[in-house]
């Protein structure tokens, strides 16, 4: 059973969350977080019309690829629940407000706290001793489903598993088994928000990006929990990237990326490792910044960007809002998810395009123009969740 460690408060704030941590019967499961606490997560409770309609939003929070650095998240909220906060504020894709959230607002809102540094993929059985890690990131999203599901999930009528950066990518890699664990009457989709990280050649003409998530891939052993259609054709960290794997997704998905990422130029275009010289540290910060010359490479990285995308536009049931921001993470604040303020793509609000594609009302697969200055509703918008 789970315990509640935090209230709404008197009266119920319909965009504050009640805190839930895992019983130690299920940690006994095998689902704890990296230093033996349990998994948690914020729950809002549907209501009226939404009582049986459930949004599950997997939190961000990058990747650990070595023992030293899972190490230094594990006394963190990034690695253990003892240091999450209790109350969360619910806003975006998950708040609680008709007039900004119109299509989801009463719906069951759960907020998965990210706690294992693997995208939820990590599945290693034993723990070593000496620094007492535990990489069991698929076991905890497993749990967690589970809960939810004897909390009423499994009389589900409409679901959506979705997430930001991180969590977005972990919500396209568990999206066809969320499907197949709900009940098959129901609606069910996915949605990545800034989850799209794309297999790119960066600055020196190599892929740092495939390396580093290949570290991801041998410390978790994430190779048992990455979707079997993709890595019974390449290699497991291969399939960390979503081109690779959506192809055959059956699960409809909607994408809500930046075509200027602003996490991807600063990780995958031009990480720090092979910036030897630095020559990229204010340019891929502020685009206002950038040369002539490292604009030129910016707009190459858009086109690896919509070549990377072929296998979301190219299927009819899949949704794209892809605005041409310097931005990562846009759904997570009412401001950008459906504010006056907000990124629009094609006169669309990322709210309006989101609900209409789940409810079917309308199909969205819009691209934004082709520059960073293009588009005048791009907000400073935070990378922070």
């Amino acid at each position: 059973m789970l315990v509640r460690s935090a209230t709404l408060g008197s009266g119920g704030d319909r965009n504050r969350s009640r805190s839930h941590h895992l019983s130690s019967k299920r940690r006994r499961q095998g689902s704890s977080v990296f230093g033996w606490s349990a998994p948690a997560y914020h729950f809002d409770k549907g209501f009226g019309s939404g009582v049986n309609n459930w949004i599950v939003h997997m939190e961000g929070g990058g990747w650990c690829t070595d023992v030293a650095s899972c190490s230094a998240r594990k006394n963190t909220m990034k690695g253990s629940s003892k240091f999450m906060n209790k109350d969360f504020g619910f806003s975006g894709i998950l708040g609680g407000k008709q007039n900004t959230n119109p299509d989801f607002y009463n719906w069951n809102r759960i907020k998965v706290r990210y706690c294992d540094g693997s995208s939820f993929t990590g599945n290693v059985e034993a723990v070593n001793p000496a620094n007492k890690l535990f990489f069991r990131g698929a076991r905890v999203w497993r749990a967690v489903i589970d809960d939810l599901m004897a909390k009423g999930m499994k009389n589900a009528q409409n679901a959506i598993l979705s997430g930001c950066s991180a969590g977005a990518l972990a919500a396209i890699l568990h999206c066809d088994t969320f499907r197949a664990i709900l009940p098959p009457t129901a609606r069910v989709k996915c949605v990545s928000d800034a989850g799209y990280f794309i297999h790119g050649t960066d600055i020196s003409g190599g892929s740092y990006i495939q390396t580093y998530y290949s570290k991801v891939v041998a410390l978790h052993g994430s190779a048992k929990s990455l979707p079997i259609s993709c890595t019974s054709k390449m290699k497991p960290e291969l399939c960390f990237f979503p081109q690779n794997v959506v192809p055959s997704m059956r699960t409809p998905l909607f994408v809500i990326n930046a075509a200027f990422d602003s996490w991807q130029i600063k990780n995958v275009l031009a990480p720090t490792a092979v910036d030897k010289r630095k020559e990229w540290k204010n340019c891929k910060l502020d685009l206002k910044k950038c040369t002539a010359a490292q604009l030129k490479t910016v707009q190459g990285f858009r086109d690896q960007m919509m070549r990377a995308l072929s296998p979301v536009h190219s299927t009819p049931s899949r949704g794209l809002f892809l605005d041409s921001c310097h931005a990562h993470c846009q759904g997570g604040s009412a401001a950008s998810w459906s504010g006056a303020k907000g990124p629009q793509v094609a006169n669309s609000k990322i709210s309006q395009a989101v609900g209409n594609w789940f409810y079917g009302r309308s199909a969205f697969q819009k691209i934004d123009c082709p520059s960073p200055i293009c588009n005048p509703t791009c907000p400073a918008i935070s990378t922070d969740e």
